[in-house]
């Protein structure tokens, strides 16, 4: 008895037919043997199982049975003939048919074997083949999943490190637009001063009200600088958005990576003892693929080509960004000490032109005191000739009462006429003397008018510069808080 054959219960799980209950005989094993298929790989795409697990021989009688003769008896019975006589037994095949029956089976069991034999030789060949064509198949299969593998992970440690890298990249430029802001927000303090200095120079008055070296200076503060970091500002934004687009694109492509790389490693560890396998018709004539190896690896290498497009770009606006600050602070360094050298030299043109304007006001007033006095001498020597001029025209008048020969033109007569003349001479030199020191007073009051007026004026421009402008201007931000590293609520 010899096994042929084996159920594949790990590969092949449908039931399989019960073996028959009765033996073939052996002439039709040679007669399925003849008309086989030959086996090859494909002939193993159904399950295969043996119609039995062994064979045995049997009885082929070469004799017509007993039934011809004896028509009532069973088929399976043979009954030996008995003559009349009772110590004669015929029976029905002789010692020769005895001896061929026995060669006959002898050559059928030995060709049978031998067909066996063959048959045996020739399925441990296809057995084989097919064991080493699956081996061969499914080791390439492993072969090609494990350099997918390595791809992946080659691609993913790429896509890691360029990812970390935009990582760090935005956050230095997130870290300067931050300082941006600061800086932005610290100039706002010097422009709104500059802004209060110049609304306050609006109050000067007179000719005080002028458009100089200072109001030039202020005029330009911080506009440019303010216009340059909004700006710059505006353009670091825009790159922040470029760079977490550029991020949204790696961290996407790499979490498909990480799924395909887990996926990937699942089949490359599968095998035939594996629990998880199943069987999954038709799925080999499903293709939901959507790239070639080329088109995937080119799709990789252009995000990573964009994000390092990208990171270049941002270092070089951080680069640019970081001149713009230093330039900035020391712009409005030099411009803050511009407008404090204005201020300093238009509140010293103003406190000499004040100081001047006092001089020649206490100068003025001396004069006027000088003046009043001289109207005074002046009003009080007209008084004194007018008495005198009464005292020489009574005279005049009470000699000519005189009678007859005594109004005599006698030199006392010819020198109160001359004194009388005189005095009037002198009563008109004084008179024009007194209008012209009146005309001279009410100059001298104007002028002193004028330079008190004027005096006002200095003093609310040398109040408004040196006191509301100055005083503002003493807290500036200083360079580090300019340079946005810190808030100025914080110092």
């Amino acid at each position: 008895m010899e096994l042929y054959g084996y159920p594949l219960k790990a590969k092949y799980n449908q039931p399989q037919p019960s073996p028959p209950k009765a033996l073939p005989a052996t002439s039709t094993v040679a007669a399925n043997y003849k008309n086989c298929i030959p086996c090859h790989s494909e002939s193993f795409s159904t399950p295969w199982m043996p119609n039995s697990y062994y064979k045995t021989a049997a009885l082929n009688p070469t004799l017509a049975p007993l039934t011809e003769n004896f028509p009532g008896l069973p088929p399976t019975k043979i009954v030996p003939f008995i003559s009349e006589k009772p110590n004669s037994v015929f029976t029905r095949h002789t010692l020769d048919d005895w001896h061929r029956s026995n060669m006959t089976n002898y050559k059928e069991s030995e060709t049978t074997r031998h067909n066996a034999e063959r048959l045996r030789a020739d399925l441990n060949r296809a057995i084989k083949d097919v064991y080493q064509q699956a081996k061969r198949t499914q080791g390439e299969s492993t072969r090609n999943l494990g350099e997918r593998v390595n791809d992946i992970e080659y691609w993913k440690s790429e896509l890691c490190i360029e990812l970390d890298a935009m990582i760090r990249e935005t956050n230095s430029l997130a870290d300067m637009q931050k300082r941006l802001e600061r800086a932005l927000a610290d100039t706002e303090g010097p422009f709104q001063v500059a802004h209060k200095c110049l609304l306050h120079r609006e109050k000067r008055m007179g000719i005080d009200l002028v458009n100089d070296d200072v109001e030039k200076q202020l005029v330009t503060v911080s506009l440019s600088c303010r216009e340059r970091l909004q700006q710059c500002l505006d353009t670091v934004n825009s790159q922040l958005m470029c760079n977490k687009e550029a991020r949204q694109e790696l961290e996407k492509d790499l979490a498909d990576k990480q799924m395909g790389h887990h996926i990937d490693s699942k089949c490359y560890q599968l095998k035939n003892t594996s629990r998880d396998i199943h069987f999954f018709k038709g799925v080999e004539r499903i293709d939901a693929t959507v790239s070639v190896p080329e088109t995937w690896a080119r799709f990789t290498d252009n995000n990573i080509f964009r994000s390092q497009s990208a990171r270049a770009a941002s270092a070089k606006l951080r680069a640019s960004t970081e001149s713009l600050l230093m330039g900035t602070a020391d712009e409005m360094w030099r411009q803050f000490s511009k407008v404090n050298d204005a201020f300093t030299s238009r509140i010293t043109e103003i406190a000499n032109a004040k100081s001047k304007i006092q001089t020649h006001l206490a100068k003025t007033r001396q004069e006027i005191f000088q003046i009043e006095t001289k109207i005074q001498v002046i009003q009080k020597t007209i008084k004194d000739k007018e008495a005198q001029l009464k005292v020489a025209q009574t005279r005049l008048d009470e000699r000519t009462r005189r009678p007859n020969v005594e109004l005599c033109r006698d030199a006392a007569q010819i020198r109160l006429v001359q004194e009388v003349n005189e005095i009037n001479e002198t009563l008109r030199n004084l008179h024009q003397c007194l209008r012209a020191s009146e005309d001279m007073l009410q100059m001298l009051v104007r002028s002193k008018g004028v330079l008190e007026q004027d005096l006002v004026v200095k003093n609310n421009s040398l109040f408004i510069d040196q006191e509301r402008c100055m005083g503002m201007r003493k807290s500036y931000p200083s360079t580090v808080q300019i340079l946005g590293y810190v808030s100025a609520g914080l110092t």
